[in-house]
């Protein structure tokens, strides 16, 4: 008898304040495994891992807490004011993120599983590997509306912060499926239950 498949593998990606996490909450509620490169990027570093180990190694111990973890707010301090420091952590994390992502994705069992990536854009010859790309797309005036409104910040911050992730336009040249989130919640349902559809009936025609 031949061998399963692999799940058909989904990297989803957005700007910020396109509403991801809410489109990986509603593909979650109809059993869809979803696995988060922000998650990823917390777990391998955390105490005991050849990442955190790297990270000491390069920053020296004092970018630890007294738990023994890292110190978050230290790093962003750091890596904020040094982009050179910013380019060894990057070094460091995001290979161990690929890799933790990639382990997970071959080893579902499901029809198809999601991958949450938010700078897919940025790294995306990293990840040939997956199969299809979902942008979650809303105007730039939405983002900064949002931003301002969920961050307490001003207009100005709000578009460097847009500046410094790909473009709209980038994130759409990659796309295969979009979302576009800039409506109601049930449009939103819609939408991601409509996709479902597509995908599992991919996943079963491989």
């Amino acid at each position: 008898m031949s061998a399963r498949p692999r799940a058909l593998v989904i990297a989803m990606t957005g700007g910020i304040a396109a509403g991801k996490t809410a489109v990986a909450r509603r593909f979650e509620g109809l059993g869809v495994a979803v696995h988060d490169a922000d998650v990823a990027a917390r777990e391998v570093i955390e105490p005991g891992t050849t990442g955190l180990a790297a990270v000491v190694d390069a920053f020296g111990v004092d970018v630890l807490d007294e738990a023994g973890r890292l110190d978050r707010p230290a790093m962003r301090q750091r890596v904020f004011a040094d982009p050179s420091a910013r380019k060894v952590l990057e070094a460091i994390i995001h290979p161990r993120v690929r890799q933790w992502l990639r382990e997970r994705a071959l080893a579902e069992r499901g029809p198809y599983c999601l991958l949450a990536i938010p700078l897919l854009a940025e790294n995306i010859a990293h990840y040939r590997w997956v199969d299809r790309v979902l942008v979650v797309d809303v105007p730039e005036s939405v983002q900064i509306t949002r931003l301002i409104a969920r961050d307490g910040i001003d207009e100005t911050l709000a578009r460097r912060m847009l500046a410094q992730q790909a473009s709209r336009a980038e994130r759409l040249a990659l796309a295969d499926d979009v979302i576009e989130n800039s409506g109601d919640e049930s449009a939103l349902d819609h939408a991601v239950a409509e996709l479902h559809q597509r995908y599992l009936a991919l996943a079963g025609a491989r």
